[in-house]
């Protein structure tokens, strides 16, 4: 276990920070899910920024890799404008 101070500071930090991840992940895997349930396209045409939005955020903060990102993205487009 740790003994200096900054690195049981360290600890608390990184564990905060990964329940922090874990919480906007699982919002945009729920968020996809959700998307890819649908069956109307005008419903999933509204629902497609917010997706996009949040693979975004998750890109920009390095929690996703950013092509990960970018081919979500693409499947997701994809998948709504193949709906009638």
């Amino acid at each position: 276990m740790a003994q200096h101070k900054s690195s049981k500071k360290r600890i608390r930090q990184d564990a905060k920070k990964r329940l922090h991840n874990r919480y906007y992940k699982k919002s945009a895997r729920t968020a996809i899910k959700m998307l890819r349930d649908m069956t109307e396209k005008a419903e999933a045409m509204a629902f497609l920024p917010k997706v996009i939005s949040m693979i975004d955020k998750l890109a920009k903060r390095n929690i996703w890799h950013k092509n990960k990102a970018a081919n979500l993205k693409g499947k997701l487009m994809r998948f709504t404008n193949g709906l009638s």
